[in-house]
């Protein structure tokens, strides 16, 4: 059975925040899995993740990590010393994880969020080599302390080497390393993707994580996406991840400002109420 989790910046406005009152109302409202900011976590000290951990453990809820590695830490970059400085902050992410007892580390850690195609650049090939060498890099060490790296596809509005399934599929098997996988998510492939499920049954198991929203950035059930497609490849590949939702609806903050929520989403609704809905529209689907 899938474990279905939630984003924390759902409710959050910023990045880096206390994740402890999160894990209470996500183990409150019944979900399975909080996912929360690798780098926040990665600068925690070694006791505050721990108390983390304990946290999550005694709620019962498994954590999961992602994250979107900025301008100076982009392992595709041509500068040297910025790649090595990804490199550095990727393995400095995977020991915080790996001491958190493992787990799944996805997003953009394949080269800097957001980010478009510089200016002249026609061949994105080489940007693609550099960034596998990093992940080739980083892979043994996320071997040894049993964390998975997920690269996640998204759209080309928000970064430019990994946009479809396929490219995402092609980039794992060249890095070639079991704790290096896909990440996919239903707003990304809605919006990239000619077959959202034929995408997702190409990853197969090479799908490490999977996110879902609605494509106008709301809770699963409050949109229009094409759900049994997607619950349909998913059971065809016989996906056994996590499921985890990524809503954004508020305005304002770092998140909303990254995120792009340019109108309030959330007018006249109740996030936890909402948060519960979803969570039953998810569930309800994958028991159909």
């Amino acid at each position: 059975m899938n474990r279905i989790g939630i984003y924390y910046a759902y409710w959050a406005r910023d990045w880096m925040v206390d994740f402890h009152p999160y894990v209470d109302k996500v183990a409150d409202l019944g979900f399975d899995q909080l996912e929360v900011h690798a780098g926040a976590v990665a600068q925690m000290s070694r006791a505050e993740r721990q108390a983390l951990k304990a946290h999550a453990d005694a709620r019962g809820l498994a954590l999961s990590y992602c994250i979107g590695l900025t301008r100076t830490h982009d392992v595709a970059a041509e500068d040297d010393a910025v790649r090595a400085a990804g490199v550095t902050y990727l393995e400095q992410i995977i020991r915080a994880v790996g001491e958190m007892g493992g787990g799944g580390v996805g997003g953009i850690i394949y080269s800097a969020w957001p980010e478009q195609m510089p200016s002249g650049m026609l061949d994105k090939r080489p940007a693609m080599e550099r960034s596998i060498g990093s992940l080739r890099q980083v892979a043994p060490l996320a071997e040894a302390l049993g964390v998975v790296l997920n690269v996640e596809v998204v759209n080309r509005f928000e970064q430019y080497l990994l946009n479809t399934s396929a490219e995402a599929i092609a980039y794992v098997r060249e890095v070639d390393s079991p704790n290096v996988r896909l990440m996919l998510d239903t707003f990304h492939l809605n919006i990239e993707e000619d077959q959202i499920g034929a995408a997702i049954v190409a990853a197969g198991d090479l799908l490490g994580h999977f996110h879902i929203g609605e494509a106008n950035r709301m809770p699963p059930g409050r949109g229009h996406m094409p759900w049994n497609e997607v619950v349909s490849a998913l059971r065809q590949i016989n996906y056994q991840g996590a499921i985890v939702m990524e809503p954004f609806l508020q305005v304002g903050g770092e998140v909303g400002r990254d995120i792009r929520v340019y109108r309030d989403l959330s007018a006249g609704l109740d996030l936890d109420a909402e948060a519960r809905d979803a969570l039953a529209f998810t569930r309800a689907l994958l028991a159909s």
